[in-house]
């Protein structure tokens, strides 16, 4: 593995899932997988500090790596969206470079905003909160907690595309995906994946993951096998 994942952990902001940071080893190629989510990642390489916007991806897709990177990326919550920067603007492609002010700061929606760290991401967030520029969706929030209201309307399934920039249903089985690689990794069993992950069968599983993760199950438990950030999600709903 030429990519390593130094730190991360869960949050208990309202907007933030997760908080992780990584670097490289050395130079090489990876797969990013599909992901539900958006995030802010603040990239260092070769002296410089690059902050991105990167929204949901629904396919996967082989990215190449520089030497002596490093990495923070503050994973937004789905139902967390920014009104200045509609998640559909986002959706697979490599994401939104802000312009920057100094190597320790940068312009978002006009203001001047210094780059945060792994340990201050909950009040960077929350002051992008204050000034207006992230807010979170009720009703996407009830309909991923098994509102049965919001899951029987219509209108909720359009507001959730809206927000998160794809759908219900794109968001389910690109969480459950990645829920079956996790397990793979972990070393259980093919078929106890199909089983806890509610796949059909063994061919079903091979067709969603070589949809979302781009590779077979055969190939994804190859310790040689460079994928993007993975954890365990806990998100409601995903069946």
């Amino acid at each position: 593995m030429f990519i390593e994942f130094d730190d991360d952990r869960a949050s208990n902001s309202p907007f933030i899932e997760r908080v992780w940071h990584c670097h490289s080893e050395r130079g090489g190629r990876f797969v990013s997988i599909a992901s539900s989510h958006c995030e802010l990642v603040v990239s260092r390489l070769r002296g410089q500090a690059i902050v991105t916007l990167r929204g949901p991806e629904t396919r996967p897709t082989e990215v190449p790596c520089p030497a002596d990177g490093e990495w923070l990326a503050i994973r937004f919550k789905v139902g967390a969206f920014m009104p200045q920067v509609p998640a559909h603007r986002l959706l697979n492609n490599l994401g939104l470079n802000l312009p920057q002010v100094s190597q320790r700061a940068f312009l978002l929606d006009g203001r001047t905003w210094e780059l945060p760290t792994y340990d201050n991401a909950e009040t960077f967030v929350a002051r992008l909160a204050k000034a207006g520029f992230i807010a979170l969706d009720s009703e996407v929030t009830a309909r991923l907690h098994g509102d049965p209201l919001a899951l029987s309307t219509r209108s909720v399934q359009r507001r959730f595309m809206r927000v998160t920039g794809i759908t219900h249903d794109s968001f389910r089985q690109i969480e459950r995906a990645r829920d079956a690689v996790n397990l793979l990794r972990q070393g259980v069993s093919i078929a106890d994946v199909v089983w806890q992950c509610g796949y059909y069968d063994h061919p079903h599983l091979t067709r969603s993951l070589r949809q979302w993760v781009g590779l077979p199950p055969t190939k994804i438990v190859d310790p040689d096998t460079q994928l993007s950030f993975l954890y365990k999600t806990g998100n409601s709903q995903i069946r």
